[in-house]
């Protein structure tokens, strides 16, 4: 059942030029519409991937099917595409909507953080698994995170301190953001290319020694079933990808394939020029032997 949105927030930066909308649920949700100008396999991509990084347990944002009725978008003077020169009004009825990560009210979200604040960052040891997820989904961007401060805890040199001590540092959480370059954007192919999926700032690599730093993720990629990952494409309206179901299966197959193959892709990312992974110890245990 598809979430309603009642109110336009505000337009949002980035190349499918979401807009922040609240639902009828009262949440808040960034919502990608059928005329961005990255093309209408985008929002099944969010869906799609959206779900399945869900399912396994990774930080993203929650994927949703939202309606946006012609009466909003027609009060609405804000909610409008722009390509070139010209403005488009956004379209109205199934959108894809990504729930924000916090209330966009009341706390701040930030699209960087430098490396001296990285260390503050939560969930940091989810760096790993969130790679195995963009190497298996062939993510041609690079990996998108929002971040957010954690309400009512803070950390001092690691240690969770009580809030409101002075001189501690704000406690944060990283929450995956834009699936929409998963599965090659709108090719629906999977292009693979070493440095594909990671992370800008390497420093949250630092603690990658060995395969174990990809686990429980990579065991769960190769043993999700494949119902699920019908079940998950049927999740996605067929007008996000113009009624070519078989070409969504063709993927799902794809899909089921590529669990076996991330090992190599990991193993070709870690070898590559640029070296992300800087503590990596040949000898740690090989990935068969786990």
């Amino acid at each position: 059942m598809a979430r309603r949105a009642v109110e336009h927030l505000r337009r949002m930066r980035g190349g499918a030029q979401a807009h922040l909308m609240r639902c009828d649920d009262g949440q808040y949700y960034v919502v990608k519409f059928q005329n961005n100008p990255q093309g209408v396999r985008i929002l099944a991509n969010e869906m799609l991937a959206g779900w399945l990084a869900l399912a396994l347990g990774l930080p993203v944002s929650e994927p949703e099917v939202v309606e946006v009725s012609q009466w909003l978008v027609e009060h609405s003077p804000e909610m409008y595409i722009q390509i070139g020169n010209e403005r488009v009004r956004c379209a109205s009825g199934l959108q894809f909507g990504s729930r924000y990560p916090c209330d966009p009210l009341r706390s701040p979200v930030y699209d960087f953080l430098p490396d001296s604040l990285l260390g503050t960052v939560a969930n940091r040891n989810r760096f790993p698994a969130i790679l195995v997820f963009d190497k298996w989904t062939c993510n041609c961007d690079a990996r998108q995170l929002v971040f957010h401060r954690i309400s009512g805890h803070r950390t001092d040199g690691g240690r969770t301190v009580e809030d409101g001590n002075p001189g501690d540092l704000p406690q944060h959480a990283a929450t995956m953001i834009d699936q929409g370059f998963c599965f090659n954007a709108n090719q629906w192919d999977f292009p693979d290319a070493p440095l594909r999926g990671l992370y800008s700032r390497l420093a949250v690599y630092q603690d990658v020694m060995g395969w174990e730093a990809f686990e429980p993720m990579l065991s769960q990629v190769e043993h999700l079933a494949e119902d699920f990952l019908e079940e998950a494409a049927a999740r996605v309206p067929p007008e996000w990808y113009e009624g070519k179901a078989e070409e969504l299966g063709a993927l799902v197959n794809e899909l089921a394939e590529r669990r076996h193959k991330v090992v190599s892709l990991l193993e070709a990312c870690c070898h590559s020029a640029k070296r992300p992974f800087p503590n990596w110890k040949d000898g740690v245990k090989s990935h068969e032997a786990m």
